[in-house]
């Protein structure tokens, strides 16, 4: 597993030049909701002067500023540069390239969810470990993985899996938003990081989109035994959609490796289409919710068996009245609880999540 990253005195300037938006810098927007007391800023020259809050609509007073130098400079200095989106390509642009090597000529720690990996590069690694300087790349999956072999099915504790009609629809934000209430009530639960900016919140975990592919539902399970450890309900953080052209490998990776108990769908309520596919007109169609339950549940049927049991949605783009005729259809067309567990009361997804953890308790497994 990747170690953890965290460190409480950590000051963070995040680089997301040119796409930080509500959709278009998922790592950057997750780290402003989840810990914005440790950022000092945020890097993006097309909005410059501006708030996250006016930018995202949350995150409060964070600067977002045009100039690195005077970026790595706010709220008393940065202690770290955080790499909140991917840049086209995947490749680190030149002038990205310029900032980093300053940060590090500083001391600075860089933290990268990249594909690419900043430690590998033939620069910057050098200069890190010249200047003793730690670069954490998210992305990086640990050696000696297992060959999955059912063992996350034998947990005690109840192991659900957040599951989507397409990616970047809010799983890992549902599961975190679940967990800190169940934890209100009482209740013993994990969240399992299997992304870059899930790790970066939790401080563990395996990005395992970055796994060679016999070894997903290996990574998968690795990190659900650890989940399970001294905890009653195991969430774990989902990737991908099992319809998805790109990333349905994953999604089943995860599915196969977690052997989840039961599973929350996720949801973006405005989105009919698969999202942008790198630039080709939207072509795939998202069926109907019940119809993506099934999908997900004969899926899972072969090893296990694991349902559907509440509905997360996205209504972050709907208007408050738009966004409870949503939750309330979804309620109507699955038959189960629904919720935007952000904007609205998690309480009914988070009540069907622990009855069935008292179930699975009276059944004994």
């Amino acid at each position: 597993m990747t170690p953890s990253p965290a460190r409480p005195d950590h000051r963070f300037l995040i680089l997301a030049d040119g796409q930080f938006d509500p959709l278009t810098s998922k790592t950057a927007n997750s780290c402003v909701r989840y810990f914005p007391e440790r950022i000092v800023g945020v890097l993006d020259r097309r909005h410059a002067g501006k708030t996250v809050q006016d930018i995202l609509g949350f995150g409060g007073a964070i600067p977002v500023v045009g100039d690195f130098a005077k970026g790595l400079s706010l709220g008393g200095g940065a202690t770290a540069v955080l790499i909140g989106i991917a840049p086209p390509g995947g490749q680190l642009p030149d002038e990205w390239r310029g900032w980093l090597k300053a940060a590090i000529e500083k001391g600075l720690e860089i933290w990268s969810g990249l594909h690419t990996f900043i430690g590998d590069d033939p620069e910057l690694g050098p200069l890190a470990k010249k200047k003793g300087v730690r670069i954490l790349d998210a992305r990086k999956p640990p050696a000696h993985l297992p060959i999955a072999d059912g063992r996350a099915a034998e947990v005690s504790a109840l192991t659900i899996l957040a599951v989507g009609s397409d990616c970047n629809v809010g799983k890992m934000t549902a599961q975190l938003q679940l967990r800190d209430a169940l934890v209100k009530r009482g209740r013993r639960t994990s969240f399992v990081a299997t992304g870059q900016t899930g790790i970066f919140i939790e401080g563990w975990g395996i990005a395992v989109d970055a796994v060679v592919a016999d070894f997903i539902a290996g990574a998968a399970e690795t990190i659900t035994l650890q989940g399970a450890k001294d905890h009653d309900i195991v969430l774990v953080e989902g990737q991908g959609s099992l319809i998805h052209p790109g990333y349905s490998g994953v999604t089943l990776g995860l599915l196969h490796g977690t052997c989840p108990d039961a599973m929350i769908l996720c949801h973006q309520s405005s989105r009919d289409f698969i999202g942008d596919y790198h630039g080709r007109a939207p072509w795939v169609r998202i069926p109907p919710l019940p119809d993506l339950i099934t999908i997900y549940e004969d899926a899972a049927r072969p090893l296990r068996e694991s349902k559907v049991i509440a509905v997360c949605l996205n209504t972050y783009d709907l208007d408050e009245r738009a966004a409870r005729d949503a939750v309330a259809r979804a309620a109507q067309d699955t038959g189960l609880p629904a919720t935007d567990p952000v904007r609205f009361d998690p309480a009914p997804v988070v009540d069907a999540m622990i009855k069935a953890a008292d179930e699975k308790k009276k059944r004994g497994r």
